[in-house]
């Protein structure tokens, strides 16, 4: 049987697993599902269509699944889908999806929501990202694997923030940011590739050196997109490292598929 404070509300209904901690004055809804080895520190609000994976913590008065700040919401039953390792601090609001959307909001694995981080409804969360304290997630925004965004940051709804990107603190974006590029400012502007941030998941020089290289290209060529996508192939076509080429063809297809355009 999970351990739950005496002090906790849980509804009937909820599914949570035996090895679960439920601190005091937590309140767990009755859609509500909980992994394994979950930690509930205290004054936790759990509801909504909910669904949580294991090995998770959270911290004082985080609200996880609660209805969208989103005026068309009527109720209807989307959902909130956590996975396994998250670290979610104080004061985290992450929201269930809407109907205009998919109705869904995700969260991936291994992921850092440090204090008073906002996930808004339909956002998509990978793996592996680092959210400073007080970043805003508006709605429908995709934070894709190992992206760092620093604090006080803010990012406009349906942008998306490419893989292994940084943000630096204070930083607004209103358009796609590249992958694993830098980004600051208000409106963010890029400032080179995040060469640190590849070092550290193990990029070699030559995927290093490709990232470079495509990002001049992108914003250094005088180049539209459709003749920087093919300087970019043309380049690929060249290498033979695989880490390098993968690292090329990511950055092309994003910038090949971003709806609202390259952040510049």
């Amino acid at each position: 049987m999970a351990n739950i404070h005496p002090t906790a509300i849980i509804a009937p209904e909820a599914k949570i697993a035996d090895s679960a901690v439920i601190g005091p004055f937590c309140t767990v809804g009755p859609e509500v599902t909980i992994g394994e080895n979950c930690w509930f520190q205290s004054h936790i609000v759990v509801t909504g269509n909910t669904t949580i994976g294991k090995n998770n913590k959270f911290y004082a008065f985080a609200a996880v699944g609660i209805e969208p700040q989103d005026k068309k919401y009527r109720g209807e039953d989307t959902k909130l889908v956590i996975g396994d390792e998250n670290v979610i601090r104080e004061h985290c609001t992450l929201s269930v999806g809407t109907v205009q959307d998919q109705g869904l909001t995700s969260v991936g694995d291994r992921n850092l929501l440090m204090a008073n981080v906002h996930i808004a409804h339909d956002c998509r969360v990978g793996n592996d990202t680092i959210l400073a304290n007080n970043v805003g997630l508006a709605g429908h925004v995709v934070v894709m694997d190992s992206a760092i965004i620093g604090g006080q940051s803010g990012i406009h709804q349906f942008v998306r923030i490419g893989k292994g990107a940084m943000l630096s603190g204070g930083s607004m974006m209103r358009q796609d940011v590249l992958p694993f590029c830098n980004y600051q400012g208000y409106p963010g502007a890029p400032f080179g590739v995040n060469i640190e941030g590849m070092k550290r998941h193990g990029f070699s020089r030559e995927a290093i050196h490709a990232a470079r290289e495509v990002y001049k290209l992108i914003f250094r060529g005088n180049l539209n997109v459709s003749e920087a996508s093919e300087a970019i192939r043309t380049y690929a076509a060249e290498l033979t490292d695989p880490k390098a080429i993968e690292v090329a063809d990511i950055m092309r297809t994003f910038m090949e598929t971003s709806p609202r355009g390259l952040a510049r």
